[in-house]
């Protein structure tokens, strides 16, 4: 007794029982060939074969272990096109959006930041604090969002062939891409209303 896959290469797999044919007739059977080199150019010989014994014989469907294996997984890899068009348009958003969110923090504080070099704080010194500061933010939120996207790999596990639901690259990949931007959207913002001389800032409403 051994077990297989009948509908899915994602199910669980199931028990079953090789029976003789004559024990278990069947009006139609399917013949597995191994080959060492490529199964391509045997196929025409083994049917050729196969009517050499029975003319009779109907050979309806030949195709090679590779051809079957990607019919299988033609529905798997367009899930996964799929979730990969709408997960880099939903890392772009959240990069856009981002962008906007931390600029806007780092443009309220503009006054803050002309009160600090009007005190005498150096302009590094305020840049990498408005920097520290909102990258402290962005950093949480990223650990929140991996401990998602690991609990989402999970649950999509079994549509996944090939590549494990915790792939460090696709992670470091969208971790990166949202740090540079984070840091980006704090810098740029930050870099301007330091070069603005501290008394302009503190006048304005």
């Amino acid at each position: 007794m051994r077990n297989a896959n009948y509908t899915t290469l994602g199910e669980a797999p199931q028990a079953c029982v090789y029976l003789p044919l004559r024990q278990n007739y069947s009006g139609g059977m399917t013949l597995y060939v191994r080959s060492e080199g490529s199964p391509s150019g045997l196929l025409p010989t083994i049917q050729r074969e196969i009517r050499s014994m029975d003319s009779n014989i109907e050979i309806s469907d030949a195709r090679t272990g590779a051809k079957l294996i990607d019919q299988v997984l033609w529905g798997p890899h367009v899930g996964v096109a799929l979730l990969g068009v709408f997960g880099s348009l939903a890392l772009i958003l959240a990069s856009v959006g981002l962008y906007g969110v931390m600029a806007y923090s780092v443009g309220r504080r503009r006054r803050e930041i002309g009160v600090r070099m009007a005190l005498g704080a150096p302009r590094g010194v305020v840049l990498r604090l408005i920097v520290f500061e909102g990258m402290k933010v962005v950093g949480f939120g990223i650990l929140v969002g991996l401990g998602a996207a690991l609990l989402v790999g999970r649950l999509l596990s079994r549509m996944l062939f090939g590549i494990s639901p915790s792939d460090p690259v696709s992670f470091a990949s969208a971790c990166l891409t949202l740090i540079a931007v984070a840091l980006a959207a704090c810098y740029l913002p930050a870099r301007s209303a330091t070069r603005i001389d501290p008394m302009t800032v503190l006048r304005e409403n």
